[in-house]
């Protein structure tokens, strides 16, 4: 069984706090070191990586989960095509656009997919 965590982020975060609270489960599991947490964004939910961060529902409690979820060491995962229009400057995070079929792929070899 893969002890994997695969969270899909897609609600837009300038309506709802539920991608800070994503990014908070992501950051507070993959603290534990126990299971591999990978961290999906959709659409408007690669907001969360721009530097306008800051402007977003909830958006100074952003600047506690990235650190964190910068120390493990995994990449974001951004649908294709959905930074180009959203991201501004710099990613606060590094990531690797994919595919839907992709991200398929990941989910269907995950032991758990939360999806927000």
């Amino acid at each position: 069984m893969n002890s994997g965590v695969l969270i899909i982020i897609e609600s837009d975060p300038r309506r709802s706090a539920r991608p800070v609270e994503a990014m908070r489960i992501a950051a507070g599991v993959g603290a534990w070191r126990k299971v591999a947490v990978t961290l999906y964004l959709r659409r408007e939910a690669a907001l969360v990586l721009g530097e306008e961060a800051g402007a977003l529902v909830d958006g100074e409690d952003y600047a506690q989960s990235l650190p964190v979820l910068r120390e493990l060491g995994r990449p974001v995962y951004v649908q294709k095509g959905a930074w180009a229009p959203v991201g501004t400057g710099q990613a606060a995070l590094p990531f690797e656009e994919i595919s839907d079929d992709q991200l398929a792929a990941m989910a269907a070899a995950s032991g758990c997919v939360l999806r927000f």
